[in-house]
């Protein structure tokens, strides 16, 4: 027979959990005013304290703030009257203010016939935006299905060009948003 190991008598297990508070505050960088050594206080009315401190290196003669050559220190040149550089983007300006009777001809176009006077032709023939003309005209319910229901299969067609990995990452997104 084989002698047992001996252990000793019942084991005791410490277990120890995690508190809210940590056991030490958190570590906070030192304030450079306060910690030093070399700067002046001096105490103002109104308990105001102004500190003094120096630079934290020496100033050399190539400093821009101390050298007689430096830009900074040259009195400021006259200010330029030439013309100014050509902007990044073409201007368009502002649209003419359309006038009452274009505002009825375009209610009545877009009444009529819809699908051919579209937001965009209209608003090329009348010099206007398209949310312009979006706000001056509202269809009707059948017919703004139509228009959505167009717009939505030329979406799809599009969709249709996809590759597996787009569609799929749609996908996703539109279980994500059904979920959640």
């Amino acid at each position: 027979m084989k002698p047992r190991l001996s252990l000793p008598s019942p084991l005791r297990f410490t277990r120890s959990y995690a508190t809210r508070l940590p056991e030490r505050p958190p570590a906070r960088a030192p304030d450079p005013l306060r910690n030093n050594p070399h700067a002046v206080y001096k105490d103002l009315p109104e308990n105001v304290t102004f500190i003094h401190r120096p630079p934290p290196t020496a100033p050399s003669p190539l400093s821009y703030t101390t050298s007689p050559a430096s830009p900074l220190l040259q009195p400021s040149a006259a200010p330029v009257d030439g013309p100014l550089p050509p902007t990044l983007r073409k201007d368009k300006g502002e649209k003419p203010p359309v006038s009452e009777e274009d505002i009825a001809r375009i209610r009545q176009l877009r009444r009529e016939d819809p699908e051919t006077w579209t937001r965009g032709r209209l608003a090329a023939e009348f010099n206007c935006t398209q949310w312009f003309v979006g706000k001056i005209t509202s269809l009707k319910r059948a017919d703004r299905k139509k228009v959505v229901a167009k717009v939505e299969e030329a979406h799809a067609a599009n969709r249709d060009k996809w590759g597996e990995r787009k569609k799929l990452q749609a996908d996703i997104r539109r279980k994500r948003k059904e979920f959640w």
